[in-house]
């Protein structure tokens, strides 16, 4: 869903939702962490990683926390590796399809 005055669907600040996370992500994870719940260890706010707002005009992805800002995750892609930073998040919970 695009914002208002923006041809590229990022909100007025720059910043997108978590589910930019979804490809770079999968490089790492076999399941959609963006569905996964994450806690901020900044504010103690949980929802889906989708929540976040993230922002990728630099080097890589900082994911931010939708509540009260704080960086929750950084993604950066070199050749050959992928560096995932996720101090910023007390836990993550990923939902399992068991059938």
């Amino acid at each position: 869903m695009e914002t208002p005055g923006t041809d590229d669907g990022a909100a007025a600040d720059g910043h997108v939702d978590g589910n930019a996370l979804a490809g770079p992500l999968s490089e790492i994870f076999a399941v959609d962490v963006t569905a996964a719940t994450s806690r901020c260890a900044h504010c103690g706010c949980a929802g889906p990683l989708a929540r976040l707002h993230v922002y990728g005009r630099a080097p890589g992805f900082v994911a931010r926390c939708q509540r009260c800002g704080g960086v929750v995750l950084r993604l950066v892609r070199t050749r050959g590796t992928v560096w995932l930073d996720m101090r910023g998040t007390v836990s993550l919970a990923v939902p399992l399809d068991e059938t």
